[in-house]
């Protein structure tokens, strides 16, 4: 008799406790996919660095060539200065955000593309050393780049089905959707490619 008394509370009590398990569950859930995000965001962001590290050391090889066009130096240096400008909060990336820096690191590559295919004329370039390690280390970076960058897409996707699927988004009101890394505008378009 005494136990149907307590049967009530015994049920309410363990409903509450249930109900808060289950909320710090959805919530230490969000904060791993969020720590996720950011730690690929670094990533991504060690890889530009690498990029740009490895610009610096081009340039700086390629002024020893004392007739080369100074105006594709500059472009170089100023595309890179550009992108490293633009920073990028992974815990507040908009889509808008993640295209102006897009756009700056396309930019860093179509002047850098600019910059190797110039090369081409100077022959004492192209058997340099330095020049030619350079060279091999930045296409290796391009494909760091574009791994991170998966990764980092990979990691967005993840946090995103968390925060946004029922009933957790109830709870989650304040993890907001956080935007994917896109394609530079026009890059769908095949490259044209002059001899």
């Amino acid at each position: 008799m005494e136990f149907k008394k307590f049967l009530p509370w015994i049920i309410g009590i363990g409903t509450i406790l249930i109900i808060v398990q289950w909320y710090i569950n959805v919530t230490n859930g969000a904060v791993e996919v969020d720590q996720a995000v950011k730690k690929e965001w670094g990533n991504v962001e060690t890889t530009y660095q690498r990029r740009n590290d490895l610009i610096g050391n081009l340039v700086n090889t390629v002024k020893g060539a004392a007739d080369f066009e100074k105006s594709t130096l500059t472009a170089v240096i100023e595309a890179r200065a550009k992108a490293t400008s633009i920073t990028v909060d992974p815990t507040n990336a908009t889509a808008e955000q993640l295209a102006a820096f897009n756009s700056a690191q396309s930019g860093v590559s179509s002047s850098l593309s600019k910059l190797l295919v110039s090369v081409e004329r100077y022959p004492e370039l192209k058997t340099n050393e330095n020049f030619l390690k350079l060279q091999d280390e930045l296409a290796s970076t391009e494909n760091q780049i574009l791994t991170a960058r998966t990764r980092f897409n990979e990691s967005v996707e993840v946090y995103n089905i968390y925060v946004l699927k029922n009933p957790r988004k109830l709870v989650l009101s304040d993890y907001k959707e956080k935007a994917l890394f896109k394609a530079v505008s026009g890059a769908e378009k095949p490259v044209e490619v002059k001899f």
